[in-house]
């Protein structure tokens, strides 16, 4: 530990990974980010899956060197005696544990709650699957597309008149990784205030942080449940825009697109001003989103007259003047060239092996930020087992021979 990851939030503690793809490593990111030591077990040979996903080059993608930033490679075989009892030496001397397997798995692999908590009864322990540890769906697999679908996010999103669309990115299982992370801070906590007030821990057999995919999907649904048990109201999808607020859309330019949201009841008056249409700010039937929402489509029409016959620069500058939130839909060349996204440092150059040997790769800063600019990403994914023998020593105490003999066998 360097002197700069002693000023880091969650410096001194220990999380064990036991998790694949996306949700659990997610979870494992963001306690790394703020100093956490993170040792990732994975599988012999081939590792985490994801260092096989949208893989363009050499033989670990940039997906995994993402997402599992920060973290400690360690080669262990699950299910074979050895690779168990290491991982429970390793849970003895661990803050938390994490993993995203299916309901059972753990325990089929003599990882049970009960043997955790024989071995480390403060241990943190945080599950994430596809559908909880508990009720009916419980031992069914899925991922994030499954979940997304469940959650009510995949009716939403697309055309009214086309089946439904993804996100582009595993939404499901980044969000559900973001309350693990919380759910592993929460409970560390916790761990802590009771300690400090005498009271025996909480076991992994008493407690842990349970997290469904499909339920961390529905939580961020907004009123789309209430909306239905109060007024029998069945959210429909609306492409671009957003059901009941108008205007806000997506709207072409002559040399690209620009997301505009002139829907505030004050801010659409300026935004019908900038464009050349002061007739539709002072209408009086239009002075709050309820009505607009009824002429939703006149209203994206005279936008679009106004966007179509300018440049993008000139539509955004024009509507910054005015006060109407506006951007442009940006793609990963825009994001690298951006100069708010710079002055925040939120795209950080890091060397990485790419598939022909090492160059500078661009990577997202750490968020939230903890003063003005993003803390720095200290290391990309590591390599398939890149900390085995430093974990096996440093955590385990293991002598040279043993560990020679471990990775022999």
């Amino acid at each position: 530990m360097t002197d700069d990851d002693r000023e880091l939030p969650l410096a001194g503690l220990r999380v064990l990974e036991l998790g694949n793809y996306i949700a659990a490593p997610t979870a494992g990111r963001l306690l790394a980010d703020f100093g956490a030591e993170v040792i990732k077990v994975e599988r012999p040979r081939t590792g985490d899956e994801l260092r096989n996903w949208r893989l363009y080059g050499g033989d670990t993608s940039m997906l995994y060197r993402t997402v599992n930033r920060g973290k400690k490679s360690i080669v262990l075989d699950l299910r074979s005696e050895e690779g168990r009892d290491v991982v429970l030496a390793l849970v003895r001397e661990s803050d938390a544990l994490i993993e995203n397997f299916r309901p059972g798995t753990l325990d089929r692999w003599g990882l049970s709650a009960k043997e955790l908590t024989e071995q480390n009864p403060d241990l943190v322990v945080a599950r994430i699957s596809a559908f909880g540890q508990t009720g009916p769906m419980a031992a069914r697999p899925g991922f994030a597309a499954v979940a997304e679908a469940f959650g009510g996010l995949r009716a939403l999103v697309g055309e009214a008149d086309r089946p439904p669309s993804r996100t582009g990115v595993s939404i499901g299982d980044s969000i559900a990784g973001l309350y693990a992370a919380f759910g592993v801070v929460m409970s560390l906590l916790q761990r802590d205030r009771r300690s400090c007030a005498g009271a025996p821990p909480i076991t992994p057999l008493e407690q842990h942080v349970d997290v469904a995919l499909n339920e961390a999907v529905l939580s961020m649904m907004e009123s789309l449940v209430p909306d239905h048990s109060a007024y029998g109201v069945s959210r429909q999808r609306v492409g671009g825009r957003m059901e009941g607020i108008a205007p806000t859309n997506a709207y072409a330019c002559r040399d690209g697109s620009v997301v505009i949201a002139g829907n505030g009841d004050s801010i659409f008056t300026r935004f019908m001003t900038a464009i050349e249409r002061p007739d539709l700010g002072a209408d009086p039937t239009l002075t709050n989103n309820a009505a607009r929402w009824l002429r939703r489509d006149e209203l994206d029409d005279a936008i679009t007259a106004w966007t179509s016959t300018r440049d993008r620069v000139e539509v955004l500058s024009t509507l910054d003047a005015a006060g109407v939130p506006a951007g442009p839909i940006y793609d990963a060349a825009d994001i690298r060239a951006d100069e708010q996204y710079a002055a925040r440092d939120m795209v950080q150059q890091l060397p990485v092996d790419a598939g022909e040997g090492v160059r500078t790769v661009d990577f997202p800063g750490i968020v939230p930020l903890l003063g003005e600019t993003s803390l720095p990403v200290r290391s990309v994914g590591p390599d398939l087992g890149e900390h085995t023998t430093q974990v096996l020593r440093d955590v385990l105490g293991w002598d040279a021979h043993r560990i020679e003999n471990f990775l022999e066998s």
